[in-house]
């Protein structure tokens, strides 16, 4: 088992995601991965910088962790062939630590471009052209590429790692796994459901990698970090089928307007206990998942607390527990 820790671009300035990355590192963690929006879920959440430009810097200012997307979407707002060039330049400055994540994308940042929102089965469908040219511009060389959503016309990478940079793909149900398991060297997900894990591995014809996500709230006190994470990460309780259509914050927040701090709290473990932690990622292990990384609502409230529990505490529990 690995364990990750969430650099959340919707929660967190640039500088303060860059303070986080060092200190995750320093506390142990195993790798490191960053969201990658325009916009945030919630008002709340109060951020979104570029995620590419502070993974420049994250790149320099760590040694060890494995850095990645979670997940970047290649199929609007980006050009696939300019996400190619983006993950080959971030491989170099890395020194080969780096996993580009990729999903098929919500409409809340995709949508500023103006270009309208396609519904899922023609996203899809770009998707897998995508992730075509994005392998073509790995292998290196020229690129000439016709498909029914893109053309690359004489594209090359003129700067690649030695390492092909390794690719993971968001799925959410056996359609999607089926579809991009032959594609991809990593499964993500947000569930721990193992139906999931085992269909990737008979896509694939091996045990391959699966990486999960947990939110938590860890505070010295229980109410407060229950209130915490209704004010910023309430926006899940729709569901992923959902979120992806929701075009802004305004939205998010009207469809869970009904969400209550009990309900959160039910959800997600909140309080300075590790137990609950423990067992929330155990769920993961037991379905599967190689890899888990959480993220911490408001870690900026306590940066240095959280860290140093993670390092004095969750991290040794957490190998403990998995074995």
């Amino acid at each position: 088992m690995r364990f990750g820790y969430t650099l959340m671009t919707e929660q967190s300035g640039p500088k303060e995601l860059v303070a986080q990355a060092t200190a995750a590192e320093a506390a142990g963690f195993d790798f490191e991965v960053m969201s990658d929006h325009y916009f945030p879920w919630l008002d709340e959440q109060g951020h979104a910088p570029y995620a590419w430009s502070v993974l420049g810097a994250v790149a320099q200012v760590t040694e060890r962790v494995e850095l990645m997307t979670y997940v970047t979407a290649p199929i609007m707002r980006y050009h696939p062939a300019v996400v190619a060039q983006k993950a080959a330049t971030i491989g170099l400055l890395s020194d080969d630590r780096f996993l580009l994540g990729l999903g098929a994308g919500e409409n809340l940042n995709e949508h500023v471009i103006g270009e309208g929102w396609p519904p899922v089965n023609v996203r899809h469908e770009m998707f897998s052209e995508a992730l075509e040219i994005i392998s073509a511009l790995f292998d290196g060389g020229y690129v000439n590429y016709v498909g029914d959503h893109y053309r690359v016309d004489s594209a090359k990478l003129w700067d690649l790692p030695d390492r092909r940079v390794p690719i993971g793909v968001a799925v959410s149900g056996q359609q999607s796994v089926r579809r991009f398991a032959g594609a991809a060297d990593a499964m993500i997900a947000t569930e721990p459901n193992p139906e999931l894990g085992s269909g990737w591995d008979a896509a694939r014809g091996d045990a391959g990698r699966k990486i999960g996500q947990l939110p938590i709230s860890w505070g010295r006190d229980r109410d407060r970090a229950a209130q915490r994470v209704w004010e910023l990460m309430r926006w899940f309780a729709a569901g992923w089928k959902a979120n992806a259509e929701l075009p802004g914050t305004a939205a998010f927040a009207a469809a869970n307007q009904y969400v209550r701090v009990e309900d959160v709290k039910a959800a997600i473990p909140c309080g300075p206990d590790v137990e609950p932690i423990v067992a929330a990622f155990q769920s993961y292990w037991e379905a599967g998942f190689t890899d888990i990384c959480l993220v911490q609502a408001g870690v900026d409230d306590d940066r240095e607390g959280f860290f140093a529990f993670a390092e004095e505490e969750l991290l040794p529990a957490l190998r403990a527990a998995a074995g």
